[in-house]
C-alpha cells in the first residue's frame, strides 16, 4: 500500500486516521502541527499527506507550499471543518482534494485509493 503522513493538531483526528488507514494496510506517520508535518514530509518517503488547514505554528496551506517546493511528488489531501479561502488556495495551487470535517471514512478511503492508483501509474 502507501506511506501516508497525517498532519493534524487534533489527537482525535490523528488517532482515527492512523487506525483507519493502518487497517487498510497503509503505513502511517503522525504530525501534531504544521512545522512537525513539514519536517516529517521532507525527511520521510511519504507519498500522500492528509493535512488539516487550521493548525498552530503553520497552517495547512503553509505546510502544503513548503513541502511542495521540495517534494512536488507528495499528493495532498486537505481537511477543514469550515472550508475557507485557505482550502481554496491550496486546491488552486495543486492540492488533490479537500475533505470537510466531519468526513465520511468511505470518502477518505475512496480519496486515498484514487491517489494511490495515481502514484502507482507513474
Amino acid at each position: 500500500m502507501a506511506k501516508i503522513l497525517v498532519i493534524d493538531d487534533s489527537i482525535v483526528i490523528r488517532n482515527l486516521l492512523d487506525e483507519y488507514l493502518s487497517d487498510l494496510g497503509h503505513e502511517v506517520g503522525l504530525a501534531r502541527d504544521g512545522q512537525e508535518g513539514i519536517d516529517m514530509a521532507l525527511s520521510g518517503d511519504y507519498v500522500i499527506a492528509v493535512c488539516d488547514i487550521h493548525m498552530p505554528r503553520q497552517n495547512g496551506y503553509e505546510v502544503f507550499r513548503a513541502v511542495k517546493q521540495q517534494r512536488p511528488d507528495i499528493r495532498f489531501v486537505m481537511t477543514d471543518s469550515l472550508p475557507d479561502e485557505l482550502a481554496e488556495q491550496a486546491q488552486a495551487a495543486g492540492a488533490h482534494a479537500v475533505l470537510t470535517k466531519p468526513f465520511d471514512l468511505h470518502q477518505v478511503r475512496a480519496t486515498i485509493e484514487f491517489l494511490v492508483k495515481k502514484v502507482k501509474a507513474l
